[in-house]
């Protein structure tokens, strides 16, 4: 059979996902017998029921995790012989490739072109970095006096809690767990209740990978059961965080509640995408529509403020405009469909109440619509607003869907000024042909990352993450690691 809708539609109804805790190396009922309903957003119905775990299994996923630490069969193991089983983990997430993406798809909504092409084997690349960068991190010695030894050496912190979103359930569980494992620690995964199944399923193939019994345990749960029990937890050394920045502050108080572990944090973004006159406007068209569209505009980092110079903002916004409107949502299943649905119909609720705020105080152009697929009304077309005042609610607040402001500007200051006027900074792009301007208005950006003629630069050998309310700490890169790891100084008079 082709690989069409019909296709990937009975490849979907086939599946049989886990729907349990994975603790100890196996698939346990949570402790109180509790379930949820974990429900496909681009048909409103029912996939499976999972386990949802609360205090109690993160308490023994937390001591499945310690144990396994302190028996030192990861931890103690050679950096070489880890790189082996993370290795073996991410082929093993290639040859799962469709079961994955298919899975994302159906939790969240997202085209399962983009869960093929994009998520799955995004993930397994990183996974695959991590793993091959851990035996090439060195200790060091100091340089010490005559009769002395001082080495500086870097070791696992112990049992690392993780809590990520759901609008990139694999990828973004490997953005955490591929360092945090290479460097020995063990790993509590809470996945997001909207997409817990592509992290269970990871855990299963990292115990056929050879990952020790324990070392990666996953409890799916609500955020104020399971979350909340793992940011207060007294025997948990780390934890890190993607999701909102409401909810990132509330586990900076649950680490000075219980033990002061470390909290990483990457939350939410309002990023600017800044548009010069001597721009390339075509490009700079295509990639803004990608920067704030791409996965249904439900990105930490999404451009979602277009600030474009005066004198070229007509011709930008028509050929917005059209990219937009070409943007159909369609069934996700489908391989020919580009835009899927949002993660859930209340989100989609949420996101057309911005809208709504939108249309009182800002000029629509297009979109702002919600559409029916099938059964679900989870589907909202790209939209886009102009002239939209500076204190408004949609140029401030985080909206996390396919919604543009466009703002002007008349000079390189007024440009800088509104991209630094909000209390986020993940990231920004800036266009222009003029290298010092480039460079100049890149320095001037209060964000963790400026694409310069392209939007959403992303690589495991540079670091991302943000700035004020958008986080601290990195993921990916060799600077990943130092969130994982801490440096222990022996010294040895001889």
């Amino acid at each position: 059979m082709a690989k069409s809708l019909e296709f990937y539609t009975e490849r979907a109804a086939a599946l049989r996902p886990g729907n349990e805790c994975w603790i100890d190396g196996r698939f346990v009922p949570a402790l109180s017998g509790k379930r949820f309903a974990t429900i496909n957003p681009a048909t409103g119905h029912v996939l499976t029921d999972v386990a949802r775990g609360d205090d109690a299994d993160i308490d023994r996923a937390v001591a499945s995790a310690r144990s396994a630490f302190n028996k030192r069969i990861w931890a103690g193991m050679a950096p070489a012989d880890r790189k082996t089983i993370l290795l073996r983990l991410a082929q093993l997430v290639r040859e799962h490739l469709e079961e994955l993406a298919l899975l994302d798809t159906l939790d969240v909504g997202k085209p399962i072109a983009d869960t093929l092409s994009i998520d799955v084997p995004g993930a397994a690349a990183i996974l695959q970095w991590h793993a091959e960068a851990i035996d090439k991190l060195y200790d060091e010695v100091a340089p010490t006096g005559s009769r002395d030894l001082a080495l500086i050496r870097r070791v696992p912190l112990g049992v690392v809690g993780v809590v990520v979103p759901w609008n990139f359930p694999l990828d973004l569980a490997i953005w955490k767990i591929a360092p945090a494992l290479a460097v020995g620690n063990s790993v509590v995964l809470k996945p997001a209740e909207q997409s817990p199944l592509s992290a269970l399923r990871l855990a299963q193939l990292a115990t056929q990978a050879g990952l020790p019994d324990g070392v990666l345990n996953v409890v799916p749960g609500f955020g104020h059961e399971a979350g909340k029990a793992l940011g207060l937890h007294r025997d948990v050394d780390c934890l890190a965080f993607t999701g909102s920045t409401e909810i990132g502050k509330m586990f900076q108080t649950y680490a000075g509640q219980s033990n002061m572990k470390p909290v990483w944090l990457e939350t939410g973004g309002k990023s600017p995408c800044l548009v010069f006159p001597d721009a390339d406007l075509e490009m700079a068209a295509d990639k803004a529509a990608q920067g704030i569209f791409f996965n249904q505009g439900q990105i930490c980092s999404a451009n979602s403020r277009l600030l474009v110079h005066e004198s070229i903002a007509e011709d930008m916004i028509e050929r917005l405009r059209g990219r937009a409107e070409a943007l159909v949502p369609g069934n996700p299943l489908n391989p020919a469909t580009c835009f899927g649905s949002m993660v859930s119909q209340e989100h989609a609720d949420r996101v057309m109440n911005f809208i709504a705020l939108g249309r009182k105080s800002c000029r629509l152009v297009t979109g702002g619509e919600q559409v029916c697929v099938g059964e679900s009304r989870a589907f909202i077309q790209p939209t886009i607003f102009i002239d939209a005042p500076a204190e408004s609610e949609i140029v401030r607040e985080e909206i996390f869907g396919p919604v543009l402001v466009v703002q002007t500007f008349q000079d390189d200051a007024q440009a800088i000024a509104l991209a630094n006027d909000t209390p986020y900074g993940l990231a920004a792009s800036v266009w222009t042909q003029d290298l010092t301007r480039a460079l100049s208005v890149s320095d001037a950006l209060h964000v963790g990352t400026v694409s310069v003629n392209t939007v959403d630069a992303l690589s495991p050998m540079t670091p991302f993450g943000g700035t004020k309310q958008s986080g601290f700490g990195r993921d990916l890169s060799l600077h990943s690691f130092d969130k994982y790891s801490d440096l222990k100084t022996v010294w040895i008079k001889y």
